[in-house]
This record gives structure tokens, C-alpha cells and sequence, in this order.
């Protein structure tokens, strides 16, 4: 184990290290649903093409996030961590070249891919790296260092759009990755699960020899091929009912993997944990709503409400700067009173936030139509974040939190991708329906109800299944974050 002091000059670009390599994913989580209109129009991409831009990294990360983690114990923190940033800024460069929509979209797939060595990495090394008495102290100014970058994802976003242009948006990964690598390999010292830590990773425990490899390759191939189903459903392909039905046995196949597996990427015991289950499924709903209502709100205001690219990112920014300033007082209001409250409450404010959306149509006003909607989903969402990550750790043994709150992020990642492929056939979204204002407007309202009403069952099924948590249990250590796309990572603590 390091005994790196967050003080001393190696300190400082550890953390430094981290909070680069993690502001490239949390960047690019934030950044391209702004750029998405551009895109279209750019490569005469259809809808389907913009879907299959964001979801075709949410695939990849969500698939491998889990055995990301453990290749790093096993290999190398940080040889993991620095083979992530490198891959994901060759496959950001990809992107930034695409000549047309298929190898744009092929790109993203390998960027997720990065994003599943690169995102548990960053607080892997953290945890590995400095003095426990140093520790908590580090994951706080990374986890607050990383909401910053979130918060200025949409506001960078839309001046790179206007300005040089959306490939920008990826190609600005590229200079963030020559300066975070050669720091890493100088500065960050090397650890993994043999040198006789317990594991930090997003696995929760020590590997003993093997990777779910089978299961992290079944896992995401049954997400793929449901994606693809229900994104190809509107316009008629006769590859979607094989996809559909090789998607759920894809999936059928992955729960036997698990179940027989000696060493399975996501054990099932685990679900045996009545809360752990019910605060996972409150996840799905309340992250499968965030991510179709972040996939459409920038179209929307784009397409229908006249913005510019800058306008769009820049009016969806107080909800990342709310998380930013409260998630860290709504974290600790939620160990007062219990997370039940909050884990319900927190989901009808984004219900009504995204209804206040209905009001945002052609000519919308800013300060009457948008910031109303925006600033109650941004207070739901600060509501429930934090509540949502301290019950899936406090739901397990605290051996293993890293391997719930794993899952957890998964799940949340896995709903968003469903969300965003799902929208679009269930409103009716023709494959050109973002090139017409009036075709575009009238979808975004029913998803706007759609999504309001998957909210309104997570409060539901919030206030019938949470129960505080038995004192002593285990609590977050990321207390500020502002990701819209997943709930924070958290990682096992070493003593």
C-alpha cells in the first residue's frame, strides 16, 4: 500500500492525474447530446444514426465497467488507467474524423470501451495511492474537481459547436490525454490486488485468477441487440425481431453464466438484499427518465425553441450546478431523516420539472419557460443522488460496497441507453422527425409525459420498499457529484 501524503508534490499530481482522466468521461457524457442537432445535419444522419451516437458508448461502458475495474486490480492500476486514457482519446480522435454516421457511431463504441478502463480507474488509484488519513480528503476534492468538469460540459459543449465546430468536442479529449498519460506513468505509483490491498475497484474484492469475460461479453451483447430492436423498430427492419429475441437470450444466457460461474462479474446473491433490489430498480426508473429527458431537452431547445448550440447547453447548466453546491447538504440531510423521504420526494420534483418542460416550445422564453423546469428537476435530482448511492451501500455487506456500487452505476448507465433507443418508437419520433420543428415538438411533449410518469413510479416504489439503514453502515465517499448519467463509483476503503 502508498503512503502518498495529498500535500507533498507527488500528491498533487496524483490527484491532478485523476481529475483529467475522469473529466475526459464525465466531458463526453455531458457534451455530445448538445452537439447532436450539428452532427445530424453535418452527416445527414437520421435519427436512428443520433441515437446510436450516444448509445453506442453507453453499450460499451455499461457492458465492461465492471471488469474494467478487475482487469485493473489483476494488471496494474495504473498501467489500466493509462491504457484507458489512451484508448479513449485514439478513439476520440477517430470521431472527431468520422467522414459519415457508421464509423462515427462504430468510434463511440470503442470510446465506451475506454470509458470502462478509464472510469474506475481514476478513484482505484486514489484509494490506492495516498494515506488513509489523506484518503477521504483526496476522493472528496477528486469527486468535487469532477463535478466542476460536469458542470462545464454544456456550456463547453455549446461553444465548441458554434465555434470550431462539434468534431471539436471529441478532438478536445486528445490534448487532455497527452497531458494526463505522461503524468500518470511519472508521477502515480503502481499498485493492484497482489501486492496485499484489499481491492479498490468497482469488483469489491480481490481477483483470485479469472475474469467474467463470457459475462461482461454476453451482458453487453444482450444491450446491443435490445438497443438495436428498439431503435430500427419505426422504420421496418426485418432484422428486428431476431434481434429482439437473440437480445433476450442473450440476456437469459447471461444470468445461467452468472449463477454457475465461480467468480461471476455480477454474483446474483447479491439481489438477495430485498433493499439493494428496490433501490436498484428505483435507479432504473429515475436514470432511464434522466437519460431520454438529456437526450431530447438539447434537441428540443435547438430544433423547435430557436437556440443556438451554446443557448442549449448553457440553459440546461443549473442542474449540474445544483448537484454541484447541494448533493454534498442533501447526502447528509438523508443520514438525518432517513433516505425514504428524499428517495421519493427527490423523483416528483423531476417528474414535475420535466412536465414545466411542456411549456418549452417555439419562441420559448429563458427565465419564463425553461429555468422553472430546469430548476425543479435540478433540486429533485439533487434530492435523490446521494440519498440513492448511501442506500446501495448501506444495502450490503460492506465488503462489498465497490461490487454494489458497481452494479449500481451499471444499472443506471444500462436504463439510460434503454431510454434513449425506447423514446423515440413510443412517441412516435420519425426517423427525419428532427429536421421538422412542429413533428419534433410533438413527440418531445409525450416523452416529456412519458418520462415524468417512469419518475412517478420510481416515488413509488421508493416510499414502498426503502427503509433506513442500520447505523454504522457503510457512507459514501464521493459526497459531491454532478454526473447526470450514473450515480459516483465508490470503491472498498482501506484501512
Amino acid at each position: 500500500m502508498s503512503d502518498v501524503r495529498l500535500a507533498s508534490p507527488q500528491g498533487r499530481w496524483v490527484l491532478l492525474t485523476t481529475v483529467l482522466g475522469s473529466s475526459m468521461a464525465l466531458l463526453d457524457s455531458t457534451v455530445v447530446n448538445v452537439a447532436l442537432p450539428r452532427i445530424g445535419r453535418d452527416l445527414d444522419a437520421d435519427l436512428a444514426a443520433l441515437q446510436w451516437t450516444v448509445n453506442a458508448y453507453m453499450v460499451t461502458l455499461a457492458g465492461l465497467i465492471l471488469l474494467g475495474g478487475s482487469l485493473g486490480d489483476r494488471y496494474g492500476r495504473r498501467k489500466v488507467f493509462v491504457i484507458g486514457v489512451v484508448w479513449f482519446a485514439a478513439a476520440s480522435l477517430l470521431c472527431g474524423l468520422a467522414p459519415d454516421a457508421g464509423v462515427l457511431v462504430a468510434a463511440r463504441a470503442l470510446q465506451g470501451a475506454g470509458g470502462a478502463l478509464l472510469t474506475p480507474g481514476s478513484l482505484a488509484l486514489i484509494q490506492a495511492s495516498f494515506h488513509p488519513d489523506d484518503r477521504g480528503r483526496a476522493v472528496g476534492l477528486w469527486s468535487g474537481f469532477g463535478g466542476i468538469g460536469a458542470a462545464v460540459g454544456p456550456f463547453l459543449g455549446g461553444w465548441l459547436v458554434d465555434g470550431p465546430g462539434w468534431r471539436w468536442v471529441f478532438l478536445l479529449n486528445v490534448p487532455l490525454a497527452l497531458l494526463c498519460a505522461p503524468i500518470a506513468v511519472r508521477h502515480v505509483p503502481e499498485s493492484d490486488a497482489r501486492s496485499g490491498e484489499r481491492d479498490a475497484g468497482v469488483a469489491g474484492r480481490a481477483p483470485r485468477g479469472h475474469f467474467d469475460v463470457l459475462g461482461a461479453a454476453l451482458g453487453a451483447l444482450a444491450l446491443a441487440l435490445v438497443t438495436y430492436a428498439l431503435i430500427e423498430a419505426p422504420g421496418g427492419s426485418p432484422y428486428v425481431v431476431p434481434a429482439a429475441v437473440a437480445g433476450v437470450a442473450a440476456g437469459v444466457a447471461f444470468v445461467v453464466v452468472e449463477r454457475r460461474r465461480p467468480e461471476p462479474m455480477m454474483p446474483p446473491d447479491i439481489f438477495t438484499s430485498r433493499q439493494f433490489t428496490a433501490v436498484n430498480l428505483v435507479t432504473l426508473c429515475v436514470y432511464a427518465a434522466f437519460g431520454g429527458f438529456f437526450f431530447l431537452a438539447a434537441v428540443q431547445l435547438q430544433v423547435v425553441a430557436g437556440y443556438s448550440a451554446l443557448g442549449a447547453g448553457t440553459a440546461l447548466l443549473p442542474t449540474t450546478v445544483l448537484m454541484l453546491l447541494l448533493s454534498a447538504r442533501s447526502g447528509e440531510l438523508a443520514e438525518r431523516i432517513g433516505p425514504r423521504l428524499p428517495l421519493t420526494v427527490g423523483p416528483l420534483l423531476c417528474a414535475a420539472g420535466m412536465l414545466l418542460m411542456l411549456r418549452v416550445g417555439e419562441d420559448a422564453r429563458y427565465l419564463t419557460d425553461v429555468l422553472p423546469a430546469v430548476l425543479v428537476l435540478g433540486l429533485g435530482m439533487v434530492s435523490l443522488v446521494a440519498p440513492l448511492t448511501a442506500t446501495v451501500l448501506a444495502s450490503v455487506d460492506v465488503s462489498r460496497a465497490g461490487l454494489a456500487s458497481g452494479i449500481n452505476n451499471a444499472a443506471a448507465r444500462a436504463a439510460g441507453l434503454v431510454a434513449v433507443a425506447a423514446l423515440p418508437l413510443v412517441t412516435g419520433m420519425g426517423p427525419e422527425a428532427y429536421r421538422s420543428a412542429p413533428a419534433f415538438d410533438h413527440a418531445f411533449h409525450r416523452a416529456m409525459a412519458v418520462c415524468a410518469g417512469v419518475l412517478v413510479v420510481g416515488a413509488v416504489l421508493a416510499w414502498a420498499t426503502v427503509r433506513r439503514p442500520a447505523p454504522g453502515c457503510r457512507k459514501p465517499e464521493c459526497r459531491r457529484h454532478a454526473s447526470v448519467t450514473a450515480p459516483p463509483l465508490e470503491g472498498e476503503r482501506r484501512g
